[in-house]
């Protein structure tokens, strides 16, 4: 029995978002969402992710070739383009024919001119608390996406916005464990140089940073070896 469109796409976005989900980091969940647009999504060649940054600046990133990568680069470069307008006017944009949109004339203009890209799509990734980017669509044929693609590329895009919040999120929380951790060595390791050493914790803080600088460690790799061997150790006072 042969299955049916709606049974491929169901198993294929169900495949997607736990795909999306075992990523171990922002990066690979990205590289994910291109890689499947460029797989999913009907007329799509080249794929990429416009991504808003802290303060509100953009950055690129997740480019499937080096075409999409330029196309962005133009983008930027010029302050125009539909992934752009996309982020900023909450609409999905559909460019049939590079050559004859004047909605983005300058960045029309250098695309046809300088890359094999004919038509675009952009969706605007955001969930119900912040926008996150946009999805970034080229085909090198005029026309090549259609309601289909459009349909397609709407889920991918929804899933792409939730999996990427969700893997910042857990970056962010990641490094937090990482900072108390670190925080709570620095801590002990201090409390044990007061001891063992009979000194105040400046003077204790102060004996950190200096092995740190002195050999050029960082300051919470010192503090570990000290918790560790629960006093100076002999490669910490070696090059003393």
């Amino acid at each position: 029995m042969s299955v049916s469109e709606p049974e491929y796409l169901a198993d294929a976005f169900a495949a997607v978002a736990r795909e999306m989900q075992a990523a171990t980091c922002p990066e690979e969940t990205r590289l994910v969402v291109t890689r499947r647009a460029v797989e999913m999504v009907p007329g799509c060649t080249y794929a990429g992710i416009t991504l808003v940054q802290r303060r509100g600046s953009l950055t690129s990133v997740a480019p499937t070739s080096e075409v999409a990568d330029r196309i962005h680069a133009i983008q930027n470069e010029l302050g125009e383009g539909p992934c752009l307008s996309s982020i900023h006017d909450h609409i999905v944009y559909t460019v049939d024919d590079l050559r004859q949109d004047e909605r983005w004339p300058r960045f029309a203009r250098r695309v046809a001119a300088e890359l094999p890209v004919a038509s675009m799509l952009a969706f605007r990734l955001f969930t119900s608390e912040e926008t996150t980017g946009a999805l970034d669509l080229y085909s090198d044929t005029p026309a090549a996406f259609d309601a289909h693609s459009r349909a397609i590329g709407t889920v991918l895009a929804a899933h792409a916005a939730i999996a990427m919040v969700a893997a910042r999120e857990r970056e962010n929380a990641d490094n937090l464990e990482a900072a108390l951790h670190n925080s709570r060595q620095i801590g002990i390791a201090i409390g044990i140089l007061m001891r063992s050493e009979s000194l105040t914790q400046d003077q204790a803080f102060d004996f950190l940073v200096n092995v740190s600088q002195r050999l050029n460690r960082k300051l919470r790799t010192v503090a570990g070896v000290i918790v560790e061997a629960g006093g100076v150790s002999g490669d910490l006072t070696a090059s003393s």
